[in-house]
């Protein structure tokens, strides 16, 4: 089967768990072509099993100090070079269009009537999941951002819906397993500026914080130990944390409900999508959260225990077997067997 893959690039969650389907995709015969949208080719990370790629403007959602910027936005938004690429796209041949929430294969798919899957935790809120108070702009924006005909949605828990279990990386199963420190803390908070993360962290002694996000050059200050970016260190870090303190994105959350860490998450304000997490996060009782940066909460949930794994499935395997099957009608039979298999 010939498929154009899109991706959205503003996050790495995206990538994570698009880089997962994508090999096994390929894996299986198909011939996949990627597009990453959203982000500036220089910045782009450890991609090259999308290779050969397409990088393409799309949009790209605008943050600061924790909050999102609807009017920077609306800015940056560049309407001439997004339909100039849907337009100028090439799909002669193409048989399948996925989308992980990026707008121009989503959009190229429904001009040119494509059959479209959407691959992702956003494409979860299609069906009744927790959803957050917000505006009617917010929930319009979330669900119309990039939509597709058929939904491939991942969430924590299935809720009774036809929503898969998340995307886990390969590394962090059951054998490649670490020893877990006790008193090491995995902190990414990637729209925090790091100086309000140091002040976060900084007074809660007996504990070693492992910092991702905005930091430049690796660097360690007494317990705090900052990083730059690298996936295998932050898988690696991540193995070995007892908590994780995150915005409340998807991927790692999932990742680390996988492995039984214990979750702090801080919502990124102005964002339906993460408020949204946290609710279901707390409904579930598989973490706490916060919504700002409190350093009180933070002190009570460092006392808080470590919870079970969950071991989710591969879940790549069953999405995989439902493209290949051509049976997208019947997402309910693969979403089951996915949960099935998780503990």
């Amino acid at each position: 089967m010939k498929i154009l893959f899109g991706v959205q690039g503003t996050g790495n969650g995206h990538i994570s768990r698009s880089r997962e389907l994508v090999r096994k995709l390929r894996s299986d015969g198909h011939d996949v072509d990627v597009i990453i949208s959203g982000r500036k080719e220089e910045d782009l990370r450890e991609v090259e099993i999308f290779e050969p790629y397409r990088v393409m403007k799309g949009m790209t959602l605008v943050t600061h100090k924790g909050k999102l910027n609807y009017i920077e936005t609306m800015f940056q938004l560049d309407l001439v070079r997004l339909m100039t690429d849907i337009l100028m796209l090439e799909t002669a041949g193409t048989d399948l269009i996925i989308t992980d929430f990026d707008p121009i294969t989503s959009t190229v798919a429904r001009i040119r009537n494509i059959p479209s899957m959407g691959f992702g935790h956003q494409y979860a809120f299609r069906y009744n999941v927790p959803v957050a108070r917000g505006n009617m702009f917010e929930k319009y924006t979330l669900l119309n951002f990039a939509p597709a005909r058929y939904n491939a949605g991942l969430h924590w828990n299935h809720f009774n819906q036809p929503v898969f279990p998340p995307v886990i990386p390969a590394l962090l199963y059951a054998e490649n397993a670490r020893e877990v420190i006790k008193e090491k803390i995995l902190v990414y908070l990637p729209f925090e500026e790091v100086e309000d993360v140091t002040a976060f962290v900084e007074s809660s002694e007996g504990y070693e914080f492992f910092i991702y996000g905005k930091v430049i050059e690796s660097r360690d200050e007494g317990h705090l130990h900052f990083r730059g970016y690298s996936r295998e260190g932050f898988l690696n870090d991540l193995m070995e944390s007892s908590g994780v303190v995150c915005n409340a994105g998807f991927e790692l959350p999932g990742e680390a409900l996988h492995l039984g860490k214990k979750l702090l998450l801080r919502p990124l304000d102005g964002q339906i999508e993460q408020q949204s997490n946290a609710l279901a996060m707390e409904q579930l009782g598989y973490g706490m959260s916060t919504q700002s940066l409190d350093v009180a909460v933070l002190a009570d949930w460092l006392q808080k225990p470590s919870r079970e794994p969950l071991h989710y499935a591969k879940t790549v395997d069953y999405i995989a077997e439902w493209i290949g099957s051509g049976e997208w009608e019947e997402l309910r039979k693969y979403t089951d067997a996915a949960w099935g298999e998780t503990s």
